[in-house]
């Protein structure tokens, strides 16, 4: 039923004409609205004129009267509103009315219920469009939320990755460092991560294997490792990482490093390309990257596809 703060013009016009119908006499009229709940002091002056001198007003006088009073009414006339409206739309035993006034009152009946009915309907349009505003508006509210904190992220990891340049005197310190700034680089792009893996003996728990991550990209698992090295890396510190990919049937991998690659491990890599997707990153791609806060997954499916497609597995991307 219409839900509305105050009866709209013609509403109120139709309640005027029609309640008097329903109503028999004029006490009928006054315990009508005693019965849908109107405040006493709404029904006293139209009460003590039906009593004292009833001749002085009449049914449509005393409807008009009580229904100016309960629509003038704020939060506490609200019920009543609705009661006397409801009271109106369910009415069916138009018998008791006077015969003369059965078809007429049908008749009025039903264009209330037919303006209630189509002011429930644009209530229910309004309703939905601000609802599916509110939805638009909170989902915008949450991208953008989400933007701002992914942002964060990576300028919080841009200025951890900047920091490592200045930890010459702690090398074994800064490879470590290495290790999470990249695995929080690989998290704040949505990118899952398991870092500082280990493989330990089931006999004795002996640590048998330690890869540095391993982060599934395109529904593929990759295995990550990352050298700070002041040389380019050669066959002797890539060779185990090519291993550990070998070991695994389904396992692709990445390599990253500070100062490039010898052209032997290049090579290297290259062959292994018929067997196994995997390709090399430089960290300048990843401090380029976070300075123009680029897209790290777009960077890391260009190498994978250069690795794949174009047997490149150091396709280096500084822009």
């Amino acid at each position: 039923m219409v839900d509305a703060y105050h009866y709209p013009p013609e509403v109120l016009s139709l309640l005027v004409d029609t309640i008097p119908l329903l109503c028999r006499s004029k006490r009928d009229v006054v315990l009508f609205f005693q019965g849908a709940g109107v405040a006493p002091e709404d029904i006293h002056e139209v009460q003590h004129l039906v009593n004292a001198t009833p001749e002085a007003i009449n049914k449509f006088d005393i409807v008009r009267n009580v229904l100016t009073k309960v629509n003038q009414r704020g939060d506490n006339g609200l019920r009543a509103r609705r009661e006397i409206l409801r009271r109106v739309v369910d009415f069916e035993s138009f018998e008791t009315c006077w015969p003369n006034d059965q078809y007429k009152a049908k008749g009025l009946v039903a264009s209330i219920r037919e303006a209630v009915n189509k002011k429930d309907a644009f209530t229910r349009m309004k309703q939905e469009r601000d609802a599916e505003r509110n939805s638009r508006i909170a989902k915008q509210q949450s991208e953008r939320n989400a933007a701002a904190e992914k942002r964060a992220k990576i300028e919080h990891v841009n200025q951890c990755l900047l920091a490592l340049f200045k930890m010459d005197d702690k090398p074994q310190e800064r490879g470590k460092l290495l290790e999470k700034v990249l695995n929080d680089l690989f998290r704040a792009y949505g990118i899952y991560v398991q870092e500082d893996f280990r493989r330990r003996d089931p006999d004795s728990s002996v640590i048998v294997e330690q890869i540095d991550g391993v982060i599934e990209l395109n529904g593929q698992i990759h295995l990550v490792e990352m050298k700070w090295l002041n040389i380019p890396v050669g066959i002797g510190e890539f060779s185990p990482h090519l291993s550990r990919l070998f070991m695994r049937a389904n396992a692709h991998g990445i390599f990253i490093a500070t100062n490039g690659y010898a052209a032997s491990v290049i090579s290297e890599c290259r062959n292994a390309l018929t067997q196994k997707t995997l390709f090399l990153c430089s960290l300048q791609e990843f401090v380029m990257l976070l300075q123009r806060q680029g897209d790290l997954l777009e960077l890391l499916r260009k190498k994978s596809h250069a690795a794949i497609i174009d047997k490149n597995p150091y396709l280096e991307i500084l822009s």
